[in-house]
């Protein structure tokens, strides 16, 4: 008897070291990084417009700004994001605020559902939306309305003006997964958890259009990839 249980103990003990010695494989199928560069050579397009109302809160001057170059030639504004692949929606809102007359962030992503769009410059703003999948939105957000709540169930780049403040434009990029990401002001996009093995990587650029690149996306670790967009 104390045999048996001598031996069950050195099995348990065999078995115990085996599990730290070895720890789990990561899936094959868990997800990697994918960091992508997005540059371009050509100029930057900034248009600065005369502002005539609002000037308090909007400025004397606004910039319309279509294409935004960093020093480094990355390209700012610009959605990175796996092509065909799967995904639950994140569940998240997305926000978007209206503050010196400017939509920040200029290009906002998210899957689909709710995005809170602010009015933090006190004065009336007017939300036009143009799209094709979802309805489109022609509100007023007066001052006293500091945050208007939109739903937009259908993937695609939705378009995004002011009425009141014609300069104003913006995006909302509904993407079909949560596998995207937007580019900073270097150019630079992080998509996280992205499916491992061999992906295509789309850039989208209100101006500049579509470009794709394949890319070996490894389980557990940070791909880079760089993209170059060229003038239309």
């Amino acid at each position: 008897m104390r045999k048996a249980i001598a031996g069950l103990a050195v099995v348990a003990l065999v078995a115990t070291a085996g599990w730290v010695a070895f720890p789990r494989a990561v899936d094959a199928q868990g997800g990697g990084t994918v960091e992508v560069e997005v540059k371009y050579n050509g100029p930057a397009q900034v248009e600065t417009i005369k502002v005539n109302k609002d000037t308090e809160q909007c400025g004397k001057e606004a910039k319309l700004e279509k294409v935004v170059v960093g020093g480094n030639k990355g390209l700012a504004n610009a959605v990175a994001s796996i092509v065909g692949a799967k995904g639950q929606p994140t569940g998240k809102k997305a926000v978007m605020d209206q503050k010196g007359c400017k939509f920040i962030p200029h290009v906002v992503a998210t899957t689909p559902g709710e995005v809170d769009i602010l009015n933090s410059d006190g004065i009336l703003h007017n939300v036009h939306t143009y799209s094709t999948a979802n309805p489109a939105i022609n509100k007023a957000q007066p001052k006293f309305k500091k945050v208007m709540t939109e739903k937009f169930e259908k993937p695609e780049f939705i378009k995004v003006t002011c009425d009141v403040h014609s300069w104003m434009l913006g995006w909302i990029a509904v993407m079909p997964h949560p596998y995207f990401g937007v580019t900073n002001e270097s150019g630079v996009a992080k998509i996280e958890n992205a499916p491992a093995g061999k992906q295509k990587v789309e850039v989208w650029h209100e101006t500049l259009g579509k470009v794709t690149k394949d890319v070996d996306v490894k389980p557990g670790a940070t791909t880079k990839v760089t993209i170059e967009m060229v003038k239309k």
